[in-house]
């Protein structure tokens, strides 16, 4: 059976339509993501490896979201009970108001482990706030 140029058309609009739909989904996605109240722009990186992302505060957690992904939930999600701020730095420190190196230890499913963010001064502030702002923990029930 020959493939005609009628078929070959088809599929090529078929592949141009669905990458249009995935290139939709992401733009949608990434739209959603920052314009929500508490998100910021904040890159990851866990046993070595850089990410970019999005996180968002929570009442109760902070979410982080990989940028180039399509999956509706947060990659890593921290308890704002189980996450400490360790040390900052400045990443460039000759850049007056340049981003900076967060290093925390946050608690998950996997125990306490540490992470480091790059995140901007402001976004930096947002988070101690928030930390600092955390309802005090009941450990004992009476």
């Amino acid at each position: 059976m020959a493939v005609t140029g009628h078929q070959i058309a088809f599929l090529a609009l078929l592949l141009v339509v669905a990458a249009l739909v995935v290139v939709g989904l992401g733009l949608s996605r990434w739209s959603s993501l920052t314009r929500r109240v508490g998100s910021f722009r904040c890159s990851l990186r866990v046993r070595g490896r850089w990410s970019r992302g999005i996180a968002h505060y929570g009442a109760r957690h902070l979410y982080w979201w990989r940028l180039r992904s399509l999956a509706p939930r947060p990659e890593q999600v921290w308890s704002r009970s189980g996450m400490e701020v360790l040390d900052r730095t400045a990443v460039d420190a000759t850049v007056v108001g340049g981003p900076y190196l967060v290093r925390c230890r946050v608690g998950g499913p996997r125990g306490a482990e540490e992470v480091e963010l790059v995140m901007t001064p402001e976004a930096y502030a947002g988070l101690t706030s928030w930390l600092e702002a955390a309802p005090p923990v009941a450990h004992h029930v009476i």
